[in-house]
């Protein structure tokens, strides 16, 4: 029989939240292991319920929801993202312009296959969530990376984004709160960002899903609600700030000046209906979701699991000799730095292999979010405060003998 390889495609497709170190980790599973797993925002697994009003309303709509719905998705969910919306300040939406997904991965790779021809460029953040390197990556485009600069609270280094910019760049991307960084973009940050994209003919796209896991009293600002003269696409959902990451619904809003675009809309509109729909059951419960109680916020106070959690890691991590972490506003990641000369550390996916085999911790090294030094990792802080206590013990423990 010949040999049957994988695409060339995916020669350059880099996806490490569930990469080598993790299918490493899943051997040790098998073997009997108990492995700490720091590397996946998934609230389930660490006791985040979804709100039980969500639930009942799954359960007393599901008879209905048996069918396929218009590709874009249901009436009742997009008139409650669109109410959405414009409580952001979002200007010029309307109905025809929102789209559900099976999550915002799926809207992410079918914007990237309907927007970039070979070779065209696109701007992402450096540390970025990596499925938009690889989503770009796959559709042909060639990802250019922008630093976010750490000493700056990961705020976009302006200067290095706008001298990347080339006559095949097409658009720029932002994660804002940021993930991996947990970072928050202000209104002067957000507004310069703005002015760039107006000055050299750039359409955003800002991932955004984490936008009601903000805290110390900030406000999450959509950066669309800035740009109403240019094109703009904003992602959102539910999986983070409802803990219902296995339902997958996200969606995506086309606002601001979509007339540059309409051909652009017709691909997303054919890419849809390709399709089908996304996940029926899950788009019912969007309205009651957006319109009931946010139970997310009180994890996000003082006194709440998600805030609590954060200031215990970040206290924890910045006492530990070699390493050093800026504190996250939103989310709930944080991305660390190691002193690589104190510890020889020359390849991070190393550093996490030896990790997970000496620890039993499993995180995902810098480079899995397209970093290109091998002196951060980023830790997931969903676990609870005793479970992550043990495990900042064991990582101080690890790094008082490691060399790489």
């Amino acid at each position: 029989m010949r040999e049957f390889k994988k695409s060339s495609k995916l020669d350059n497709v880099l996806y490490d939240v569930r990469g080598p170190v993790v299918d490493e980790a899943a051997r040790l599973e098998k073997e009997g292991q108990r492995i700490l797993k720091l590397n996946i925002g998934n609230p389930a697994p660490f006791g985040f319920r979804t709100p039980d009003e969500v639930i009942q309303d799954m359960r007393h709509q599901l008879p209905e929801c048996e069918g396929y719905s218009d590709s874009r998705g249901l009436f009742s969910a997009r008139k409650a993202i669109m109410q959405y919306a414009q409580l952001k300040h979002i200007p010029n939406v309307d109905m025809d312009g929102i789209y559900t997904g099976n999550g915002v991965s799926e809207l992410i790779q079918l914007c990237m296959q309907a927007f970039l021809d070979n070779g065209d460029e696109i701007l992402i953040p450096a540390p970025d969530y990596p499925l938009w390197t690889a989503c770009a990556t796959l559709a042909g485009g060639t990802p250019v990376h922008y630093i976010c600069d750490e000493q700056s609270d990961w705020f976009p280094d302006l200067t290095d984004m706008e001298s990347k910019i080339t006559p095949r760049t097409k658009a720029l991307v932002i994660i804002n709160p940021n993930n991996p960084t947990g970072a928050l973009y202000p209104r002067e940050v957000l507004e310069q960002i703005v002015e760039l994209a107006r000055r050299h003919d750039l359409m955003i796209f800002s991932d955004e899903i984490y936008d009601r896991l903000v805290m110390d009293g900030l406000e999450h600002i959509s950066i669309a609600s800035l740009a109403p003269d240019l094109p703009c696409v904003t992602f959102s959902g539910l999986s983070k700030s409802h803990m219902i990451a296995g339902y997958r619904i996200g969606w995506m809003i086309f606002s601001g000046n979509m007339s540059c675009a309409k051909d652009f809309l017709l691909g997303i509109n054919m890419l849809s209906n390709m399709r089908l729909c996304s996940n029926v059951p899950a788009q019912s419960i969007v309205q009651t979701a957006l319109g009931g109680h946010q139970s997310v916020n009180n994890y996000i106070v003082p006194g709440g699991r998600i805030y609590e959690q954060r200031e215990y890691i970040y206290n924890a991590l910045n006492s530990i000799d070699g390493i050093t972490a800026v504190k996250p506003k939103a989310a709930f990641y944080i991305f660390p730095k190691i002193d690589v000369k104190k510890f020889n550390i020359t390849n991070d996916e190393q550093f996490a292999l030896d990790l997970l085999h000496q620890k039993k911790i499993l995180i995902t090294r810098g480079g899995g979010f397209n970093w290109g030094e091998p002196d951060h990792f980023r830790i997931v802080y969903l676990p609870r405060i005793e479970v992550l206590s043990e495990a900042m013990r064991d990582l101080e423990e690890f790094l008082s003998t490691y060399r790489q």
